[in-house]
């Protein structure tokens, strides 16, 4: 693991915040043409100003953008990715009646010409004293809702061909953060967590593959795409079930998926969702490595109700038996915004979570 002080963060978000009205507004307008590029990115950049200033006033020590400048957590990302396209997804996907995910199919070789993240990178950390965190999506995203039935044949024949590419343009993208200062990149994966779905298990073997083989090729690329990061650089995967709009799509432990993923992700952090029942039980982390740190999700981003305070500090005494107090941290259990709309709560309530989270870092460990 790094040795610089992620391990030490004992308060920490997921990345997403919701959005302001202005943002909200600025986005629909540019939408319909009202507005160029330039009028969007000035309002972004006020919103996310005022963004980081609420995670420093709070005591947050590593601060994100709120992911201001995107649509949702992954579509951005992979639009900026030549040689893909985004389609409507089926409603074997659908969260709820008002919300599908779109899926990526490849249709030509893989390309990207600018970093994507990078200018986003740079101005976060312009205007924050704390350190600045990059959320990227996890490359399962361009695969996993149908499989090789989703990359060209005519582009990849060899479907090893589109994994590397895959692999290499993450390689590229972490290499253009770390040569612009930034050491400090989560990658967000709820698909990891549809290997617990016997509904989702069986339309990959509908598709003519098997889940298990699925998931190790899944853990192999995300452990290529961060091969090559500097030894500095902490990398945290975030494992959740869904997020959008307050809805989920897996329910259940990570019991199913948990020795396997621990001991083959490469990764040095995992921050984890145990916001309620629906989550499971601490047990799966008894597969944790001890070189790793987790940050648990105990407050939800999903409804308003403030968690009782009394009750998280049990929780987090209850995970002790599993991993070290020195290796644990807080978080809310997701985003609170994965998608534009953001989820059902106000911003009062995410700000009182948000204080939740650092008060009790700091009664639990002297620090946030």
């Amino acid at each position: 693991m790094p040795s610089e002080m992620p391990a030490k963060i004992r308060a920490e978000t997921v990345g997403s915040f919701l959005r302001p009205a202005a943002l909200l507004q600025a986005r629909t307008q540019f939408g319909a043409g009202r507005i160029g590029a330039p009028a969007l990115r000035a309002v972004e950049d006020a919103a996310i100003r005022d963004v980081v200033r609420l995670q420093e006033e709070l005591g947050f020590r590593l601060v994100t953008d709120g992911e201001f400048r995107r649509e949702n957590w992954w579509i951005d990302f992979v639009s900026a990715i030549r040689g893909v396209e985004i389609v409507e997804g089926s409603q074997a996907a659908a969260f709820d009646k008002n919300y599908t995910p779109k899926h990526v199919r490849t249709v030509a070789p893989l390309v990207v010409g600018e970093p994507i993240l990078t200018a986003d990178y740079r101005f976060l950390a312009g205007i924050t004293q704390q350190a600045a965190k990059v959320t990227l999506p996890s490359p399962t995203r361009m695969h996993f809702h149908g499989g090789r039935r989703t990359v060209s044949e005519t582009a990849y024949p060899d479907i090893e061909r589109f994994f590397s590419d895959v692999a290499k343009i993450y390689q590229a993208e972490i290499a253009n953060l770390e040569a612009a200062g930034c050491s400090h990149i989560q990658i967000d994966d709820p698909l990891l967590t549809y290997f617990l779905s016997d509904r989702l298990r069986a339309e990959i073997v509908a598709e003519g593959d098997d889940p298990d083989r699925r998931l190790l090729i899944y853990l192999e690329l995300l452990n290529r795409c961060i091969e090559k990061r500097k030894p500095t650089t902490t990398v945290s995967i975030h494992l959740c079930r869904g997020n959008a709009r307050s809805q989920w799509m897996i329910e259940g432990g990570y019991e199913g998926i948990a020795e396997q993923c621990f001991s083959v992700l490469k990764v040095d952090r995992y921050l984890l969702e145990f916001d309620d029942p629906r989550s499971g039980s601490f047990e799966p982390l008894r597969f944790m490595p001890r070189d790793r740190s987790v940050v648990l999700g105990l407050i939800t981003t999903k409804r308003p109700q403030l968690e009782d305070r009394n009750a998280v500090l049990r929780r987090i005494e209850e995970a002790t038996r599993f991993v070290d107090l020195d290796r644990l941290a807080i978080s809310p259990q997701c985003g609170f915004a994965s998608v534009v709309e953001g989820n059902e709560i106000t911003a009062a309530d995410q700000r009182a979570k948000l204080e939740l989270v650092t008060s009790v870092a700091r009664q639990v460990w002297g620090t946030t």
